[in-house]
């Protein structure tokens, strides 16, 4: 009987570029309700490198792209509303 070691799984650049899209996505998505200064630029940098690799999951880049876009007109919506950077609930 002879024993040998597996080789280390190496991951494949398609694989890592539709974790990016997905992660643009989600990034994207929740950026919309809070962080949205720092969100939007992540998930439009992930979508952006993932559409570059050539990821499977177009669709969820361009989706993280457009959300990461959202999120940035929705915190200068909000900045030219009350004049601030961040931007409140209360009256």
């Amino acid at each position: 009987m002879e024993l040998t070691t597996a080789a280390p799984r190496r991951r494949s650049a398609v694989r890592d570029a539709d974790g990016m899209a997905v992660a643009s996505f989600i990034l994207g998505l929740v950026g919309l309700l809070a962080l949205n200064i720092f969100l939007g630029p992540i998930a439009i940098a992930l979508a952006s490198a993932a559409l570059y690799r050539g990821t499977a999951r177009r669709g969820r880049a361009f989706l993280g792209l457009g959300l990461g876009i959202a999120d940035l007109l929705v915190l200068v919506a909000f900045m030219s509303a009350d004049s601030t950077l961040s931007w409140s609930f209360g009256g």
